[in-house]
């Protein structure tokens, strides 16, 4: 009877860990900027992708982590062969630009354009982009505008394993400021385009970044800004984040400012000592809030 209840205890255990993975749905995004639709019947059904351009980059903005998937079809016009190739530039936050090619694309058999005087459609090409917590901004761009190629966003969302997060206090001189999140004191450092946050760490390790906009009681709606990340005046990364007012949190000892919601993004540390630098790119917005977190298994390496 033992063994029994044992075994149904296992099997238990494995039908909830299927379930859990099979539960992270994968969802559909759209470009923030560049959206010109290309609508697709696919066996009869409607999709919806998006055009790809050489100048105007398509930007995808998520939360990770997760896998991105991009499916692309290109285009053939009446004139054209049998075949295609295109390549396609991506992004990740402002890093070094990946190159994927296709070649020997054929027409598709199950496919076909809802506006039909646009010729037919490629067969279905993908690619993967593993991408870690955090806000995340994607840019893609077409190399050339010979063949047309239009895109489709699918993001899975993926289980991080668990770390132990601990805070960790930025360069002086930094101005700190107190706020409240469900009665807990929590400790921000303002900052600025004139007055980065500026961080000294040793790797290899990770940094996680909080930030939040600071709002005036008059802002309303949702506030984009834009951060950048240097060491020694080189640009390492680029994030364009969005934020509302936060609902929940509040400034311990100022009433005419309102925080915005956190948005977070990870930098990861080579080996070495190095000295990061955190500023806003936008004139036009006000200052933004900065907290820093350290794995606490990394709390050796400052020591």
């Amino acid at each position: 009877m033992k063994k029994i209840l044992l075994l149904l205890l296992m099997l238990g255990f494995v039908f909830s860990g299927v379930m859990a993975q099979s539960g992270k749905k994968s969802h559909y995004l759209k470009p923030t900027n560049f959206q010109k639709k290309v609508t697709t019947l696919i066996s009869g059904k409607s999709r919806s992708y998006y055009s790809l351009d050489a100048e105007q980059p398509s930007v995808i903005n998520l939360v990770g982590p997760g896998k991105l998937r991009v499916i692309t079809r290109g285009r053939f016009i009446p004139k054209e062969g049998d075949k295609i190739a295109y390549e396609i530039l991506y992004t990740v936050d402002g890093g070094e630009k990946v190159n994927v090619r296709f070649r020997g694309v054929e027409r598709s058999k199950n496919a076909t354009y809802k506006n039909g005087s646009l010729g037919v459609p490629g067969r279905s090409e993908d690619f993967e982009i593993e991408l870690g917590r955090g806000n995340h901004t994607v840019e893609f761009t077409l190399v050339g505008n010979e063949i047309s190629v239009a895109a489709r966003y699918s993001l899975t969302p993926t289980k991080e394993k668990k770390k132990d997060w601990i805070a960790f206090c930025p360069m002086l001189p930094s101005e700190p400021v107190d706020l409240i999140s469900r009665e807990e004191t929590i400790n921000y450092y303002r900052f600025s385009m004139e007055k980065p946050l500026k961080v000294e760490i040793n790797g290899p390790t990770e940094l996680r970044v909080l930030t939040r906009i600071e709002n005036h009681n008059h802002m309303r709606g949702r506030i984009h800004y834009r951060l950048q990340v240097k060491e020694n005046d080189e640009i390492i990364n680029t994030y364009q984040l969005s934020s509302r007012r936060s609902e929940i949190t509040v400034y311990k000892n100022d009433n005419e400012l309102i925080p915005g919601k956190g948005c977070e993004f990870v930098i990861d540390v080579p080996k070495g000592r190095h000295i990061y630098e955190i500023l806003p790119l936008d004139k036009d917005k006000s200052t933004v809030l900065g907290r820093i977190l350290l794995p606490k298994k990394d709390v050796k390496l400052e020591k």
